[in-house]
């Protein structure tokens, strides 16, 4: 039950309707303990009338009726008051899971990128909905029917000793023997929840990457092997499961058992005890005999609400190992929230990727002024998106300083931080929406007069309305209705029409033919002055306009300065240029 404490802070958010609920609850549970008593009398008005030579047909069906009508009566009470508390109760973990699933969510989106580099999307998604599910029959269901349960025996448990105390006590001597036995199998069922939810993450990330690989897949002609390892995995989850369903087989086949030899003792050592004169009616016996029946349910109950109860502790420990992870990238208290106007300066900068042990940068250092346009070159690998990923904070320096506005960047709240830029990266990412809503989402004031202008911008507007339903086209997953030209372009727009101080553009049109590259460079150049752009190319025509130009080689800089200083000397940069002039060319 220690992962369940986390759900303690809802339950207090909620404190008014549970406690209500609960109330509920009790008055349902105390208008159901009416009926027994009414037919213990109604046995014994039968037996005064059969025995009373005086009573008239008239007075028995008077008194029966009366207890008829309370029986009813009660019943119906019963029935309403039930109904109020699932309204109460079962809400209420509906207004829970709802907020567990923002609050996870909410973590994720603040977690940094290594932790997504090291979780499968799969097992994100099955701790979000199914391990949040478990929990919700948590707080709901198992809260609701444990309150019954509770209240029922409180209410029973003294009324039969009262009424009776050797019969109570044969009656409810199986009790403890189940008890135990309860205890025992939740002990089981706990251990083998937790690898049921464990592999139901495991078949979800399998899942989910077989949907999203679909065309390499098809492409390799392996669609065989991916059903037979899918068939494998089916298999295990299925042996893994049914080990879960014996165990839980077990709880309500021994309840009943033990519920019936209830019956059979109220029936043997009740109808003894009325034959020696020790008991005054049958109607008693008739009374216990509801009495464990009303208990049958509760005691079956104990069992299956012990089950939600180990499964939800098992996914809550799940969803707690997510929500203990502390963001790499985190604002500080102190952090300062204003207008960035986009002076960039790296200093002495060096940076080694946590989860791969490679040093990206080493040392760099260098400026962009505001409404400057810097363009960085370099070979795979050399760190150039890198830079990128440092200026918009998806990671934090290992040693030296990245100013903005003169401003350390760790000091600048990531919220004012990321409002001032626009980055498109290296592979262009769209929702499965609409194209203009994809172009549109860096920002809430688009128009479709916004949308278009900034798609024609990017070379992309003729594209689109070639479609049969133009911007309102829906995309697949990931956009793989579009192109990989067509997908980066898309991905420009969106970063143009947000119009921020600063533009970050990661190798953005390495699927763009030359000649549309350079009208959306040139359309670039317009949109972007006053503002500070970065450009990551392996291309030396996104350089040709750019006001500074940094070749990167194993993460340092070999060579910076305008196209015709570097032109000028001996180098990589004259070499790429001669290469690709000649390319071009040819």
């Amino acid at each position: 039950m220690k992962a369940l404490k986390h759900l303690n802070k809802y339950f207090l958010k909620y404190k008014t309707k549970l406690l209500l609920g609960i109330v509920i609850t009790i008055i349902a549970r105390v208008f159901s303990l009416i009926m027994p008593p009414m037919v213990n009398k109604s046995v014994k008005a039968v037996e005064v009338f059969l025995s009373s030579p005086e009573a008239t047909t008239d007075d028995i069906k008077s008194t029966l009726l009366n207890y008829i009508l309370i029986i009813i009566g009660a019943a119906l009470l019963s029935g309403f008051f039930t109904f109020l508390m699932r309204q109460t109760i079962i809400n209420v973990s509906r207004y829970i899971e709802a907020d567990l699933k923002d609050e996870v969510f909410k973590h994720y989106q603040k977690l940094h990128l290594s932790f997504y580099k090291n979780n499968r999307t799969g097992d994100l998604m099955n701790r979000i909905s199914e391990d949040v599910s478990q929990v919700r029959m948590y707080v709901g269901p198992a809260l609701m029917y444990g309150i019954q349960t509770i209240t029922l025996f409180a209410c029973l448990i003294p009324l039969m000793f009262f009424k009776e105390p050797t019969l109570a006590t044969y009656t409810l001597l199986p009790l403890p023997i189940l008890s135990v036995l309860i205890y025992k199998i939740s002990q089981i069922i706990h251990k083998r929840s937790t690898v049921v939810q464990e592999f139901l993450s495991k078949l979800s990330t399998f899942t989910q990457e077989s949907f999203s690989g679909i065309s390499v897949i098809k492409a390799y002609g392996i669609e065989q092997n991916v059903n037979e390892e899918l068939s494998q995995l089916a298999e295990e989850g299925r042996t893994k499961s049914i080990d879960l369903a014996k165990v839980q087989a077990w709880f309500f086949p021994l309840m009943l058992l033990l519920i019936g030899i209830s019956n059979l003792f109220v029936i043997l050592i009740g109808g003894k005890r009325y034959i020696e004169g020790e008991i005054e009616s049958v109607g008693l016996i008739l009374e216990f005999i509801i009495y464990v029946n009303m208990l049958t349910w509760p005691v079956a109950i104990v069992g299956w609400l012990s089950s939600i109860v180990q499964r939800a502790e098992a996914s809550q420990k799940r969803i707690n190992e997510f929500l203990s992870v502390v963001p790499d990238i985190l604002d500080k208290e102190d952090a300062i929230e204003k207008d960035l106007e986009g002076e960039i300066v790296f200093d002495k900068v060096s940076f080694t990727y946590p989860d791969t042990g490679i040093k990206a940068l080493d040392e760099v250092s260098f400026t962009i002024s505001k409404g400057q346009t810097l363009t960085v070159l370099g070979k795979t690998g050399a760190g150039k998106s890198t830079i990128i990923d440092l200026i918009s904070r998806m990671y934090d320096v290992d040693s030296g300083v990245i100013t903005i506005d003169g401003e350390p960047i760790q000091n600048i709240g990531l919220d004012s931080l990321r409002k001032a830029m626009g980055v498109v990266p290296q592979e262009a990412f769209l929702f499965s929406n609409s194209i203009a809503f994809n172009i549109g989402f860096g920002t809430k004031q688009a128009t479709q007069e916004s949308i278009e202008a900034v798609a024609k911008k990017a070379a992309v507007h003729q594209n689109i309305i070639e479609f049969n339903k133009g911007y309102d086209t829906i995309l697949g997953e990931r956009g793989i209705t579009l192109s990989g030209g067509q997908k980066q372009r898309v991905s420009i727009a969106r970063a143009l029409i947000k119009d921020p101080k600063i533009f970050l553009f990661d190798d953005c049109l390495s699927a763009v033919d030359t000649e549309t590259e350079e009208i959306i460079l040139r359309n670039i150049k317009e949109s972007s002055k006053d503002k500070t752009t970065l450009i990551v190319s392996h291309r030396v025509s996104s350089a040709l306009n750019a006001d500074k130009i940094i070749v990167l080689s194993e993460g340092k800089i070999e060579q910076q300065g305008t196209h015709n200083e570097l032109l000028a000397k001996e180098g990589y940069y004259k070499s790429l240029y001669e290469a690709q002039s000649s390319s071009k060319e040819n």
